[in-house]
């Protein structure tokens, strides 16, 4: 692979490159991503909001609305950042293309001209939707090893890594609008493109994914997800200020936020971090890089300033996951609420009718559980623990093979009302078509990724 070159994204040649997150998941706060735009002096900003289902959820859709499928937020999130952002030369990356980055584009470049705003390119980088290969058959679940059921397949992606969208801001881009990307990759295209790193740099690309990796779930590393009240307290958690990092060309970096935000970086909030959905520290497989955390520092400088280095990586796998959406059944479920005194012993034998009930009347779901939400719905019976609660819910849900079945399932917790212990209330019913998430590896030469642009003049 070639070296890549080195575009600035603005200041002297050789300047740490400032990157911040300005989004977690699709339903994160707007108002952080806000305030890294405006006061946070910043490169690039990049908003993560892909999560395994939502881009199947996605493709459901887009197929209802073939203008559709890309992040239900993504107006609401450009609206707030767009203006600034270009006026500032900031670069965004996003993978809120979700099912449909051309469509996604198409609104931001709508949302450009409301705006006013002109003179500006957006990229759309497109080949990760695998669904033809995979239902083409001879595919295996990584969870089981099991062959790949290729009906009812409802969506099919791959993670795609760096390269395209590296490609696309080293042609200029100003927006970068993916659909599945390694979430560390949205930020390694950054940092490698500014640093004119070659990718296939292991070392450096795995240093860049750490970076990545630590800033992609944005307020996880300043104190959101770390917080534990007595135990880890953060400060002025509603004010929570969302990471940034100061990356060197060595792949150094120090992670910290804007000044006067709320949450807290320090070398514990960043640990955590690090291993957060680390199976391997010494083995991260990515699309870009096998990164290696093991050895890994973490400096706390102070003043939410953590200085983190030592990475490694080597070479990047030849195979890229796939997450495969599939219809797996219905969800039938029920609750109803009991309170006052002996609510745990009215609750279980309102789980015990239930459950006889579905027996009686010849129902066997494919999966069954009946729990008492505040008794035994996380951790099951604990005898261990004493004092029964004021107040408990009982909640009964069951996968079925029919609709017809699910509402089954829900009805007989409604019939409580009155045909079970007493005082029974608040009873809800809900069904819902599952869609299962399994994962597959697929050969690299068989996914073909492109990047085309859009400008708004």
């Amino acid at each position: 692979m070639s070296q890549l070159p080195a575009p600035r994204f603005g200041g002297p040649a050789g300047r740490p490159l400032r990157i911040g997150c300005g989004a977690g998941y699709s339903g994160d706060r707007i108002e952080p991503a806000v305030e890294l735009v405006e006061r946070g002096d910043l490169d690039v900003i990049v908003f993560e909001c892909l999560a395994e289902r939502t881009i199947a959820l996605a493709q459901q859709a887009k197929a209802a609305d073939p203008e559709g499928g890309f992040d239900p937020r993504l107006d609401e999130r450009m609206r707030a950042v767009l203006p600034d952002a270009i006026r500032r030369g900031i670069r965004i990356v996003t993978n809120m293309g979700a099912a449909n980055p051309p469509a996604a584009a198409a609104r931001v470049a709508a949302l450009g001209r409301q705006f006013g705003i002109g003179g500006f390119t957006i990229a759309v980088v497109t080949g990760d939707d695998v669904r033809a290969a995979v239902t083409s058959g001879g595919f295996s679940t990584t969870e089981t090893g099991e062959p790949l059921d290729e009906h009812n397949v409802v969506s099919a992606n791959a993670y795609l890594g760096a390269e395209p969208i590296a490609e696309a801001l080293r042609r200029g881009a100003d927006v970068v609008i993916t659909g599945r990307v390694a979430d560390p990759s949205l930020f390694l295209a950054p940092i490698a493109v500014h640093h004119g790193w070659a990718l296939d740099d292991w070392a450096l690309a795995g240093r860049g994914t750490l970076v990545g990796h630590l800033l992609e779930c944005a307020g996880q590393v300043t104190g959101g997800y770390f917080a534990d009240p007595g135990v880890k307290d953060v400060p002025a958690l509603a004010r929570l200020g969302f990471p940034l990092a100061e990356v060197e060309a060595d792949g150094s970096a120090v992670i910290t936020k804007v000044a006067g935000s709320g949450g807290i970086v320090t070398a514990a909030t960043c640990t955590e971090q690090l291993l957060y959905e680390i199976h391997d520290p010494s083995a991260y497989v990515t699309p870009d890089v096998v990164a290696d955390f093991s050895g890994a520092q973490v400096d706390d400088l102070g003043n939410d300033r953590v200085r983190v280095h030592g990475a490694s990586g080597r070479p990047r796998p030849g195979t890229l996951k796939a997450s495969v959406g599939q219809f797996d059944g219905w969800i039938g479920e029920g609750q109803i609420s009991y309170a006052g005194p002996n609510a745990v012993g009215r609750g279980r034998l309102a789980s015990e009718i239930v459950l006889e009930r579905l027996r009686l009347i010849g129902l066997t779901p494919l999966e069954l559980r009946a729990d008492l939400i505040g008794v035994d719905a996380l951790h099951g019976a604990d005898p261990s623990r004493a004092g029964d609660p004021y107040e408990v819910r009982l909640r009964v849900a069951a996968r079925t093979a029919s609709q017809e079945d699910a509402w089954r399932v829900a009805r007989e917790v409604e019939s409580l009302f009155t045909n079970g212990p007493a005082g029974g209330g608040g009873a809800t019913m809900n069904v819902r078509r599952v869609l299962a998430m399994r994962s597959t590896l697929i050969a690299r030469d068989r996914v073909s990724w492109r990047v085309d642009y859009v400008t708004v003049p």
